[in-house]
Order: structure tokens, then C-alpha cells, then sequence
């Protein structure tokens, strides 16, 4: 069994207020997270599912953080439960939490902790739904990430975290949600991709990120957000959460470049921002159980070997014929595993010692046996979160009203619409109308609109021409894209 921390029973109530106030700022930076990865599937997506896919993000969070407070907390975390599986309804609606601190976080009050993994909770089902992305109804997934979170997330959270789970008991090392939040998610979102089927066009038509910006944005608020979910996941304000906010860091810069320099000399020699982007995304995931482990150094290897694992990875979904809309299956799951299991190759005693944890380490310690565990918590995480996923959305298909998958009319006219009736952008670009010989309309002319540009509503318009320099009247005419 892993021992996170070392205290005696007279330091059980004696809070610390720097502690509480690092995992309080942790938990709004993780809180981040959830529109970061709305932002960042919005922007790999086709315009017309951008502000569903933020919307269900967010949803989400809502969605999970009840379900947390009803009974997630203590299903998942409970420490007075004896059960290797599932923890007890002890603390459901919160009750008995309060100022005491949970086994885990003995510094901190247990109400803030609560928090800190509420946050968690509710990202893990976010990322899920990315593999289901554009072809999703909105009702069935609200009520999925409740479930979801209930049998898949809570169990095996509970396994890698609390006190008598089966993998804490065995002595897998997770710091921060390898299995938990990226295995089950990549693999759930595997679990939905096959179930629901593939997009309309998928195999003939070639999807491409309508956005590098909102794929820009959603990666820094995500970059930004880890280093309070890795770095929280100290729950103390010591070296050991600067050090793991450090490799995250590293890990991040190291991945995103080795994925744009495999993409550099695979796809014609140019560089792409959603390439880099997709690379930090893939060294954060592969350095989240190993943060509080591993030395700077080691987190450069976690880095590399997840930018390379992760990008040859999106291949998959071609040459097996499954449509992972948005690569979850790619940068969560392969990229979870790859950090699981490097994990247990570099994490070290000395490391984990800062703030009295006490490990046997991986082989860098001589400890050969922890890549044994490393990998049947991995498996077992897989297995449980695609087996369970690929059951509930069956089941939710059978139940009247709960089908998952949008009609093909929506789907044509894209999930903004058909489901939420809004549009994530007012206007399209075209191509510049001609007037004369040798300009086009200006900005004044064309409605205030900058030239190249017009709104998909235009406000009415008291002129239905405008005139050219030669004093001949033209229609005034727009086309929308």
C-alpha cells in the first residue's frame, strides 16, 4: 500500500491556512479547465457544433458537481469505507465533511478537498464526450455524465485514491488521474465512437479544425489549469507541489515540440499550430500520474514519448475505421497509458519523500515489480471504463426519449442549431465582390463590415445599390456561406 502522507493522530485537526489556500486557488485553475476544453474541441470541430460542444463542457461541470455532492464524493474518496471496490454513502450530500480532514489531505479542512476533486469529477466525463462530438444529443448526455461519473469515474477513483481501494492497496502510483481521468475518459470516448457510429462523410469527407484560435485558447486555459491539477494534487503548499507543477511544465513544452516535428516532416514540411497544441495536450496527460514523482529531467522523457506514442496514435481511427471525432482516444488514453507506465520506470522514493510519502519507487529505484502494477491498473482501468461505457449507451438507446445519437437532418445542419438554436458566429467569410475595375466595396458600403466579410442575418439596409467610381449603379448583393 502506498502511504501519501506520514502524521500523527495529534495532527489529525491542525489545519494549515497556506495549505487550504493553495488547493483553494487549485480548484478555480482546474475549474478553468472545463471551458479550456471546450474551446479546444470547438476549434477542432466544424463551425456549426462550435458552442455545443462549450455548452456541454460546461453542462458538465454542473451536472457532476451535483452528483459529487449527492453521493460522488463519498463513493469515490469515502476513507471510512473497508470495501477494495466502492466506498460507503458516509459523506453523500457532504454531510460529516466539513472542517475534518480527509486521510489524504491531512492539512487541509475535508470540505476543501471536496473541492479540489470535485473539479476533477467533473473534467473526466467533458473529455468523454469528445468522442461523440458533433453527432450527440444534448438531453442524453447531460443525464450520461451522471451516470457515467457514478459507475465508471467514482470506482475508479476510489480504487487509485482512497485508503482500502484495491490498486492503492496493491501499490499503483497515480498521482493526479492517470487512470482515473485519462484512461477512463480515452477509453470511454473510445466506447462512444463505436457505439454511436460515425459522422455523416467520415471516411469521404475531410474534417478539418475550423478554428486554430479557439484550439490556441483552449490550450493555454488548459496548460494553465494543469498546473493546479497536478500541482494541487499535493494538497500542500510544499516542494513537492512546485516540483510537480515544474515537470508538468516540461513535459508540456517537451511533448508539444515533438509532435510538431514528427507532423514537420510527415505532412509537407510546415508547421502547424494545432499540432503543437495536440502535443502539450499529449505531455500533460503523460506526466498527470507521475507529477509528484518523477525529477525534471525524467519529465523530458514523458514528453517525447508521449508526443510520438500520441500522434502516431490519431492514425488508428483510419486504419480501424472508428470515428474518435475529436482524438481522445489518442491523447487521453494511449497518452494516460504511456504516462502509467513510465511512471513506474522513473518514479522515485526521494521525490514522493518531500512531503513524507513514503514509495518504493520504479526501476530507477530498483523497485522492478511497480511496472507489473503500473500496467494492471491501467488494463483494468481501460477495460472497466470501455466495458461500462459501451453498456450505459446501449441501455440509454433502449430507453424512450434517451437516443444518443441526433437525426440526420440535425447532423446536416449541425448540433448549434438543432439542438440549442443559436449560432456560435454571426458572420462568414467570402471572397471580395467586385465593383468597377479595380476595387471592391468598402467597409462604409458593404454595412460597416470590413471587405471580405458579411453577416449571416444582415441588419436591413436603406440602399439596394451602391455606386462605382464611374457613376453606374450595382446591386448590392452578398452570398453566404
Amino acid at each position: 500500500m502506498v502511504t501519501l502522507f506520514e502524521r500523527s493522530d495529534g495532527d489529525a485537526l491542525q489545519v494549515n491556512s497556506g495549505d487550504t489556500a493553495w488547493i483553494l486557488v487549485s480548484s478555480a485553475l482546474v475549474f478553468i479547465m472545463a471551458p479550456g476544453v471546450g474551446y479546444f474541441y470547438s476549434g477542432m470541430a466544424r463551425s456549426k457544433n462550435a458552442v455545443s460542444l462549450v455548452f456541454l463542457c460546461m453542462i458538465a461541470m454542473a451536472i457532476v458537481s451535483i452528483q459529487w455532492m449527492i453521493w460522488g464524493y463519498s463513493l469515490a474518496l469515502s476513507d471510512t469505507s473497508n470495501n477494495a471496490f466502492i466506498g460507503d454513502l458516509n459523506y453523500g450530500l457532504l454531510l460529516y465533511v466539513g472542517d475534518k480532514p480527509h486521510v489524504n489531505a491531512p492539512t487541509i479542512p475535508g470540505d476543501v478537498y471536496a473541492l479540489f476533486q470535485c473539479m476533477f469529477a467533473a473534467l473526466t466525463p467533458a473529455l468523454a464526450l469528445g468522442g461523440a462530438a458533433e453527432r450527440i444529443r444534448i438531453l442524453p448526455a447531460v443525464l450520461f455524465c451522471f451516470v457515467w461519473t457514478t459507475i465508471v469515474y467514482d470506482p475508479i477513483a476510489y480504487w487509485s485514491w482512497a485508503p482500502k481501494g484495491w490498486m492503492n492497496v496493491m501499490g499503483s502510483l497515480d498521482y493526479a488521474g492517470g487512470t482515473p481521468v485519462h484512461i477512463a475518459s480515452g477509453f470511454g470516448a473510445l466506447a462512444f465512437s463505436l457505439v454511436l457510429g460515425k459522422r455523416q462523410g467520415f471516411g469521404s469527407e475531410k474534417f478539418a479544425p475550423h478554428n486554430y484560435l479557439n484550439i490556441i485558447l483552449g490550450t493555454s486555459l488548459l496548460w494553465f489549469g494543469w498546473f493546479g491539477f497536478n500541482g494541487g494534487s499535493a494538497v500542500a503548499s510544499n516542494g513537492r507541489a512546485g516540483l510537480a507543477a515544474t515537470v508538468t511544465h516540461i513535459a508540456a513544452c517537451m511533448g508539444g515540440l515533438a509532435w510538431s516535428f514528427i507532423a514537420y516532416f510527415r505532412h509537407g514540411k510546415k508547421f502547424s499550430s494545432f499540432h503543437f497544441c495536440s502535443g502539450a495536450i499529449s505531455g500533460l496527460v503523460a506526466i498527470t500520474p507521475a507529477s509528484g514523482f518523477v525529477r525534471p529531467w525524467s519529465a523530458l522523457v514523458f514528453g517525447l514519448i508521449s508526443g510520438i506514442a500520441c500522434h502516431f496514435a490519431v492514425d488508428f481511427k483510419e486504419k480501424f475505421g472508428f470515428d474518435d471525432a475529436l482524438d481522445v482516444f489518442a491523447v487521453h488514453g494511449v497518452g494516460g497509458v504511456v504516462g502509467n507506465l513510465l511512471t513506474g520506470i522513473f518514479a522515485s522514493k526521494e521525490v514522493a519523500a518531500l512531503n513524507g510519502a513514503i514509495i518504493k519507487g520504479g526501476w530507477m529505484d530498483r523497485h522492478w515489480v511497480q511496472f507489473g502494477y503500473q500496467l494492471a491498473a491501467s488494463c483494468s482501468g481501460a477495460g472497466w471504463s470501455f466495458v461500462v461505457t459501451g453498456i450505459i449507451l446501449i441501455a440509454f438507446n433502449f430507453i424512450p426519449g434517451l437516443h444518443l445519437r441526433i437525426h440526420e437532418e440535425g447532423e446536416i445542419s449541425g448540433t448549434d442549431m438543432a439542438e440549442m438554436g443559436e449560432h456560435g458566429y454571426k458572420f462568414a467569410t467570402i471572397e471580395p465582390l467586385p465593383v468597377g475595375r479595380e476595387r471592391t466595396l468598402s467597409a462604409e458600403e458593404n454595412g460597416g463590415v470590413p471587405r471580405g466579410i458579411v453577416f449571416a442575418n444582415p441588419p436591413p439596409s436603406n440602399k439596394s445599390t451602391v455606386t462605382n467610381t464611374e457613376g453606374n449603379e450595382k446591386p448590392a448583393s452578398v452570398h453566404r456561406v
